[in-house]
């Protein structure tokens, strides 16, 4: 007997519980997880990025983890095509998909169906768009598609050279993503947390992961061929440990700059949700269970 289509999303800023919550919801209704995380594809960032062990899976099968080399670049695109995949497997078990992460964008790929300009690659112009500081890049999107620098990550390197090369390549501002949304009900539950909780979650973790060893995981991925610069791509931990590694400062030096940084991808993150009236904001566990249970019946 197959189950109706419903898929259920879990997202929320960086340590708000996530991966817990969707493995209790798994666990209670019969679902499978997705990780909706643009660093947990990579193979090797497992402590940096929280990637769940398997300890900590209890058994429920979980998709999108380990699938790329941090060596290369992985695309929305790939990302929309391979969680596709995954939900329909999922389905074919007679299982709830639970999409969990807190990279709005791959979630909006999939659930909305959101259409990525097709301009390919050019190495050259990436160089010479790498150059520039991360400022330098935001500002001249700015100048060259303003609609587009209003909705984008600032901060975000790599999405910003990917938005200058469209828009260089082209010679048109990057174009309004169709949608072609699922073709099933989608349930998005988000987690509330007031920024003080958030904060010492944030410091609990971060302290959590410097002692699991954190600083011995990005000095591994150093020495298999991950250069600091692409290290400083993947941003927030990565990046001030790298540089910490590379100028050998003692890592306590910048504890509370990193503190800092991840508290402000926090807010980042909650800025893009805060534009989707669709989620259930949640603060317990409880919460979340009753609105799946009243959608899954």
């Amino acid at each position: 007997m197959s189950i109706v289509k419903k898929l259920i999303v879990i997202l929320g800023p960086t340590a708000s519980g996530k991966s817990g919550l969707a493995i209790e919801l798994a666990k209670k209704f019969g679902g499978e997880v997705i990780s909706a995380d643009s660093r947990q594809i990579y193979k090797g960032m497992d402590i940096g990025t929280g990637k769940v062990t398997k300890k900590e899976m209890q058994g429920i099968p979980h998709y999108l983890l380990d699938v790329a080399s941090p060596k290369t670049r992985f695309t929305v695109t790939q990302y929309r095509k391979l969680a596709i995949g995954a939900i329909d497997k999922i389905f074919k078990k007679n299982k709830i998909p639970i999409i969990c992460g807190g990279t709005g964008f791959y979630i909006q790929a999939v659930i909305d169906g959101i259409s990525i300009p097709e301009v390919k690659p050019d190495k050259l112009l990436r160089l010479n768009l790498d150059s520039l500081s991360t400022e330098e890049l935001f500002k001249k999107l700015k100048k060259l598609d303003p609609r587009r620098a209003k909705s984008i990550d600032r901060y975000n390197r790599r999405r910003l050279i990917r938005a200058l090369e469209i828009v260089i390549k082209t010679g048109k501002p990057v174009p309004v993503l169709e949608k072609n949304p699922l073709p099933y009900p989608v349930l998005i539950i988000g987690i509330k947390k007031s920024q003080e909780e958030l904060k010492k979650l944030i410091k609990k973790r971060l302290l959590k992961r410097l002692k699991q060893g954190m600083i011995a995981e990005v000095e591994k991925l150093h020495m298999v061929g991950i250069s600091w610069k692409r290290l400083d791509e993947f941003g927030l931990e990565y990046r001030w440990v790298a540089n910490l590694l590379r100028l050998n400062l003692p890592w306590r030096f910048s504890l509370q700059k990193i503190q800092k940084d991840i508290e402000h991808y926090a807010k980042r993150q909650m800025t893009w949700f805060k534009r989707d009236n669709r989620i259930r904001w949640v603060k317990a566990y409880k919460e979340a269970e009753m609105l799946a249970k009243h959608f899954l019946r």
